[in-house]
């Protein structure tokens, strides 16, 4: 190796709260180092203290961490590790939340209510991070909330490798669980060349999670439904859309979803449900037993993003090889 290729190897440099060390160590694989020695300790009043156990001054940091429950704890850690970074004269921090927390509260619905996904993007500048990296933002202005560079990346491709892979496509119908995620739906279509299907559902504005499938706009009748959505948190809207779809005549409901939130009820409701399979990737920890689950990798789309950004090449231009 030559005396520069040594010094790039030196400024490259991962680090990795504690919500998921195994993506961590994935991605330090595949990047060809390791992850940067941390102690990381919580005092008895619940305050975190972190030090880096070697040198960051001068280096290009990217600080890997998952925004699972308890996603305040983890926010903390976050920001922390980014001022310990700043204060250690780190050249350039960048922020890698596969999953952006707050990402849901993008907008106000009504007064008095606060834009959570802005003020994160706001604690994330004010500590010190030069740059964003994330995975399928719930909503594509979040982008705009920082004003450093945004590097969103996208699931779709290598769930939809899969599906391809695995499923006859040309009994395949992609479904929309709701008109908020038609576009998305609509981009799946246009990959796998299959025809789209949209449930019409409406929420009870009282009740937080809880929802009321009506009708199914599309042919499903004797097809494989491939139910795509972002998240999946307690698994309520996306199990009543499976059940709706069964009902509607469907032969075989798949699910295909880039984050696995899994809250409260989700793996029962999982377990449960009309589905055959559900995809997800791993950009947060799974920790419940779910047998219909199948979890893809996305360690090598970030990490191939990192190695992009480190080598000031095209983000772009990645996504589109997938």
């Amino acid at each position: 190796m030559s005396d520069l290729a040594k010094k790039d190897v030196k400024r490259l440099k991962l680090f990795a709260g504690r919500s998921h060390p195994q993506l961590a160590a994935e991605m330090a694989t595949l990047l060809g180092t390791v992850v940067v020695p941390t102690r990381f300790v919580t005092y008895a009043n619940s305050e975190i203290y972190i030090r880096y156990e070697e040198s960051v001054r001068g280096c290009d940091a990217f600080i890997l961490q998952a925004h699972t429950e308890p996603v305040n704890e983890w926010l903390m850690e976050h920001l922390i590790m980014i001022d310990a970074l700043r204060r250690a004269s780190a050249r350039r921090i960048t922020v890698v939340t596969p999953f952006y927390p707050y990402a849901r509260q993008d907008k106000k619905h009504s007064g008095r209510e606060p834009i959570s996904a802005r003020l994160v993007a706001d604690m994330f500048a004010a500590a010190g991070a030069d740059r964003i990296m994330s995975v399928d933002l719930h909503a594509a202005q979040i982008q705009g909330f920082f004003s450093g560079p945004v590097d969103h990346l996208h699931g779709l491709p290598i769930l939809a490798r899969y599906v391809r892979e695995k499923y006859d496509l040309s009994n395949l119908v992609v479904v929309s669980p709701d008109a908020g995620r038609v576009r998305e739906a609509d981009m799946w279509s246009d990959r796998l060349g299959c025809p789209l299907a949209i449930i019409h559902k409406r929420r009870d504005p009282n009740v937080a999670n809880t929802v009321a499938v009506h009708e199914v706009v599309g042919d499903v009748v004797g097809k494989t439904c491939l139910l795509v959505d972002d998240m999946i948190d307690t698994g309520g809207t996306i199990c009543l859309a499976a059940e709706a779809l069964k009902v509607k005549g469907a032969d075989r409901v798949i699910g295909a979803a880039t984050h696995p939130v899994l809250s409260g009820p989700a793996a029962d409701r999982l377990n449960r449900s009309a589905f055959e399979e559900v995809i997800v990737l791993n950009t947060l920890p799974i920790k419940a037993k779910i047998e219909k689950l199948t979890v893809l990798s996305v360690a090598p789309l970030i990490a191939g993003a990192i190695q992009a950004v480190f080598n000031d090449g095209s983000v772009a231009a990645l996504l589109n090889d997938q």
